[in-house]
Order: structure tokens, then sequence, then C-alpha cells
């Protein structure tokens, strides 16, 4: 029965399957955001406005950290719908196996650094004057849950490649609602400030993971946890890294970016500037949660169905996806450019924060209406095992235009410059994915098409 359901990728419609892999990642997508959401607003209105910018300072060490799990899950999620595709079920264990191996000793290695380095971290990130004490509290709580993320987001991404998505969608469920229910204990409750809010965030993450390795040892999964498989071969991790690399680099931009973000708003504006921006990353995260949902949801059905040597399906399932995610995209950006003020003022009430938020709100997400262009296209790439043309797609937005926007623009526009420094990025990097798609549609997926004809 498990191994149907990876048939399905290559047999039945392109949009159903579409709808049946992407509404479920939106839904986890969606829970997730929420959290991170609900958890923000919680932490503005019972701990107040600092916290907000302090949680903004941890946020992207430890998820940096935890993405190392999310990479290998991608990169070897690749493989493994390929193989899977391909009927090759030994080389989808022997990946999976490698997977789990990899996970726990580099996310293990990198907490242990990031505890022992917490103040030059801390501060590097933007952990200045007000900020530094609190963020330190929540840091040095949140990193021992740090393990536990990375393990249960490399797994959710398996479950989808095997073409389990509704499983993938509980997976990210039950570690968001948890998260929420442990808030309104240890914050509202307890009153334990911020170091409740990281204890919610460190409870929540293991639940999640002990969902995740009950799910790999149930009937559920096609592939099961099988100690045979734990050994670590070289030719294997490289290949998962060589894909993996590509979400790992991302990560670490986004990262790279937070670090800068922090400290020109702090330079420009201080804390209330620091603090804007942590609210609108929160709606970075959130809103575009079905954008998202359609291109984890698109991943499988174009790994699957290339290693299956159906390219027209393959083509098929790159014009859908990017059709249903640019509808999405743009209602996403009427309802944010209609009450970007409504939606400031259910995470604070602090008056000068609520006067500079709306207007940065708005500027970020400008240019919404054609970045599923620029998602679909670099996920494609990545989806196929072409790691080259993924990392540098994926690298496009933020690392060559965003971190050199956001240190140039400041200096003729101010703060203003910052802001506008999103919509730009977003045109130039979907005009340059675009380009590189449709080449590769005519060089590689038309000709494959052609010949397997």
């Amino acid at each position: 029965m498990r191994e149907k359901v990876s048939v399905d990728l290559g047999t039945k419609p392109i949009s159903q399957l579409l709808i049946k892999q992407s509404v479920p990642a939106s839904i986890g997508i969606l829970v997730m955001s929420l959290n991170v959401l609900v958890d923000t607003i919680f932490v503005g209105n019972w701990i107040g406005s600092i916290a907000i910018a302090a949680i903004n300072v941890v946020l992207p060490v430890s998820f940096f950290i935890a993405a190392l799990g999310m990479s290998i899950g991608i990169g070897g999620s690749s493989i493994i719908s390929r193989a899977l595709g391909a009927n090759n079920k030994e080389k989808a264990l022997d990946v999976f196996g490698n997977q789990i191996t990899l996970t726990l000793i580099l996310i293990t290695s990198f907490v242990t650094l990031g505890l022992f380095f917490n103040d030059e971290i801390i501060s590097a990130f933007g952990g200045k004057g007000d900020i530094f004490e609190p963020a330190k509290t929540y840091y040095n709580i949140v990193m021992y849950g740090v393990p536990f993320l990375g393990f249960s987001m490399m797994g959710n991404n398996v479950m989808r490649a095997e073409g389990n998505p509704k499983f993938a969608m509980y997976s990210m469920m039950i570690p968001s609602v948890g998260n929420l229910i442990f808030d309104y204990i240890f914050i509202h409750t307890l009153d334990m400030g911020m170091a409740g809010a990281a204890w919610a965030t460190t409870g929540s993450n293991f639940i999640g993971f002990v969902f995740v390795l009950w799910y790999f040892f149930s009937d559920n999964s096609t592939l099961k946890i099988d100690w045979s498989y734990l050994r670590l071969k070289w030719e294997t991790i490289s290949e998962i890294g060589s894909l993996g690399f590509v979400t790992l680099a991302r990560q670490a931009v986004v990262s790279v970016t937070y670090l800068f973000m922090n400290n020109i708003l702090f330079h420009l504006g201080g804390e209330v500037s620091v603090t804007a921006y942590a609210i609108v990353g929160r709606m970075l995260m959130f809103a575009l949660f079905p954008v998202f949902g359609v291109t984890q949801g698109f991943l499988p059905i174009a790994g699957y169905n290339y290693g299956a040597e159906q390219y027209d399906r393959v083509r098929e399932s790159i014009y859908t996806a990017i059709k249903y995610a640019a509808i999405l995209a743009t209602i996403v950006f009427i309802l944010l450019m209609a009450f970007p003020e409504t939606i400031t003022k259910m995470f604070t009430q602090d008056p000068e924060v609520l006067k500079q938020t709306p207007s940065a709100m708005r500027w970020v997400f400008a240019a919404t209406p054609i970045i599923a262009l620029q998602l679909i296209g670099a996920a494609y790439f990545q989806a196929i095992g072409k790691a080259k043309p993924a990392l540098l797609l994926t690298l496009t937005r933020q690392g060559f235009f965003f971190i050199p926007l956001i240190l140039i623009l400041p200096k003729f526009f101010g703060e203003l410059g910052v802001w506008m420094s999103f919509p730009i990025s977003d045109v130039l990097s979907t005009i340059v994915t675009g380009y590189f798609l449709n080449r590769e549609i005519k060089t590689d997926l038309v000709k494959r098409s052609t010949k397997t004809a």
C-alpha cells in the first residue's frame, strides 16, 4: 500500500497531485507559521516589544542549525523521490539511513559550539542594548531543543518524498499546537517571561521529534529506520550534501541577512526598528504559507516523474505549480496592502512601532505577486538533482541582490533604503530565474520528451 502511494506520483493527473501534495503542506506551514505568529503576539503583549526583538535575534541562529536537518532532508528527499520513481528502494533506504546519522552528528556539533560562544553570537546578530539579556535567556534554553527540531525537519521532507504529505503536515502541526499551549502555561499562567517562551519552544520541538520517530517505526512509512543503513557512505553523503547544500546555503544567507538587518536597523532606528523588522519577518513567514505549500508539494512530483522519465508530466507540473502559486501570492499581496495597520496592532500597542511598521510592510511585500516564478524555478533544479543551478538561483535573491542592496541603499535613502531593497531584489531575482528556467525547459525537458516519445 505504501508503495502505491509513491507510484501515484507518476500516474495521477498533475493538478490533482499538486492539490493533494500542496494542501497538507500548506496547512502544515500555516499552523507552523501561526505558531510563530501567535507566539510573537503572546510575547509582545505578555512580556513586551523588546522581547519580540530578542527572539528575532535568536531565531536566525537556532533555525540555521536546525536547517542542517532540513537541508539533509530536502537533499536526500530529492534522491529518494527519483529512486522510488526508478523503482530502486534499496537506494532510497540507504539514503534515508545516512540522512539520520548525518543529521544527528552535524546538529549536535553545531549546538555545542553555539552554546560555547553564546555571548559573541548574540551580540553579532544584533543583541545589543536592552535586547541582550532577554535574548541570552531565550537563546540558552532554545538551543537544547534544536537537535529535536532538526531531526523533525529532516523527517518531514522524507515523508513528503515517499508520497505521504498528510503525515508531513501532522509533523508540523503537532509541535505548533503544543507550543501555543506551552506558551499559555509558561508565559501567561506561570509568568516565567522569556524563559517561559524558550521552554515552550523547546518542549514543542521535543514532542514533534517523538511523532516523527514514531512514524518511521510504524507501518505508515515505506522507509523504515534500519540500523544496517545508518553507517555513513561517502558516495551517499556526497550526493545528499551536494543537493542539501542548496537549502543550507539559502538558510545561511537568511541568517546573514538577519545579522545585517538587525545591526543596520539598530544603527538607524534603535530597538524600535529592530522590532518593526521582527514583525514584518513574522508576516513573511506566515502570509506566504500557501505559496511555500505549493513549492513543497511540487518537489516530489517533479522529482518522481523526472526519475521515471515522464518529462511531459514534469513540464506540466512546472507550469501548474507556477500558476497556482502566482494566484495565491496575488491574494496575499492584496490583503497585506490593505490591512498593514490592523496586522501591526495584533503584535504590539507601542506607538513608535505602530508608526513605523505598516509602511515597512507595504514595501517588503510590494513584489509578492511575481515571487512564484522564482520559488518554483529554483525548486525545480533541486527536485531533479541539478545542484549547481539550484544553488545559484536559490542565492540569487538574498545573496546576489538583497544583501548588496541593504548595504548600499541606506546610504542614500536611510531606513527607507532598507525596505526598498525587498521588492527590488524580488524583481531582479525573478527575471534571472525565469530566464534560466525557460532555457532549461527548452534545452532539457523538450529534448528528452522527444527522445522518449
